[in-house]
């Protein structure tokens, strides 16, 4: 994962059923957390900021890997829209301009 960014556009892994698409998103970041090589930043928009709240069991893995370094960075319009702004238990609110940057130095993984 070095010299990545995943961007995370939504609270499940795939298409199809919800509880299976959450776990599943659970699971890519219990194992991604593990990895000796962390990614610089995990990006979130859409229905991906809600990985970023206490409700998503995601951000338990999230906070470790902030903890590690990792920047996890919420997009500021999305949380608004799906007012989280003040309900993040992890990372921080940023814009689609930080992540315009960071795409543009890095490799980016999208996970939707």
């Amino acid at each position: 994962m070095k010299g990545k960014v995943i961007l995370v556009s939504s609270n499940q892994l795939g298409n199809g059923d919800k509880t299976l698409g959450e776990n599943v998103l659970e699971t890519f970041f219990t194992i991604v957390k593990q990895k000796e090589e962390l990614p610089v930043a995990v990006f979130c928009m859409n229905s991906g900021v809600l990985t970023m709240t206490e409700n998503s069991l995601v951000s338990v893995h999230l906070k470790e890997m902030e903890e590690k370094g990792v920047k996890i960075l919420a997009c500021k319009t999305c949380a608004d829209h799906y007012k989280v702004s003040n309900k993040l238990a992890v990372g921080k609110i940023s814009g689609m301009a930080e992540f315009v940057d960071l795409a543009a130095k890095y490799e980016v993984l999208t996970i939707s």
